[in-house]
């Protein structure tokens, strides 16, 4: 008789479809993802609610900050009419046009996402709107509980010790991983995840994100 398949490992994963850190740490997600049995369901986070109120922000990245409404709401109201599933197909969509083609969160991005994501055009029109203002809110406040105030996107939060899950913010990484360097990448944060106490290992970032 074969060896019965092992049960994917649940990973929940808070991202901002405008940020490019998010972006190359979904991608190395996604590597694992096509060698290991996962069960990645897709949440989405602000940065603009994230840095609600703050005024000592660059003008450039202010900026961003407000353009950046358009995709997340579009990907909430995506997700609140079809459900969690199109979450992930959407994010891939939009960030292939917003990081790897450097086309930026607009309109006409996001129309194209939609369309080669088999949605809707018409939920566009939740680019300007806050009618799923508050479950993006809930999707974002949920991440950032699961890991403290000072903290950003992405989150993951992934099996911990003794049944319990444990969350971290990052992994932030560029570019990402492949192969056997994305499956050890994944061993090591399950080995962090389970190991109680753990909380910070850090550096500063030597340069920007470099997208393969």
């Amino acid at each position: 008789m074969p060896a019965a398949e092992p049960a994917p490992t649940p990973v929940d994963f808070w991202f901002d479809p405008v940020c490019p850190w998010a972006w190359m740490t979904s991608r190395w997600l996604l590597e694992v993802a096509a060698h290991r049995p996962l069960d990645i369901r897709w949440h989405v986070m602000s940065l603009a609610v994230l840095n609600e109120g703050r005024e000592d922000l660059p003008e450039r990245y202010r900026r961003l900050l407000t353009e950046g409404w358009g995709p997340v709401r579009v990907v909430t109201a995506a997700a609140h009419k079809h459900g969690g599933d199109v979450t992930g197909r959407l994010y891939t969509a939009l960030g292939t046009r917003i990081h790897r083609q450097g086309l930026g969160p607009s309109r006409e991005v996001i129309a194209g996402a939609l369309a080669e994501a088999g949605l809707a055009p018409h939920l566009i029109d939740h680019a300007d709107q806050d009618t799923y203002d508050r479950e993006l809110r809930a999707s974002h406040q949920e991440g950032i509980d699961r890991v403290g105030q000072e903290t950003g996107t992405p989150v993951i939060a992934l099996p911990g010790p003794d049944g319990t899950t444990t969350a971290f913010f990052g992994p932030v990484l560029t570019p990402a991983p492949r192969g056997r360097a994305a499956l050890d990448l994944w061993d090591a944060l399950l080995l962090l995840a389970s190991t109680p106490g753990f909380c910070e290992l850090k550096r500063s970032r030597p340069h920007g994100p470099v997208f393969d």
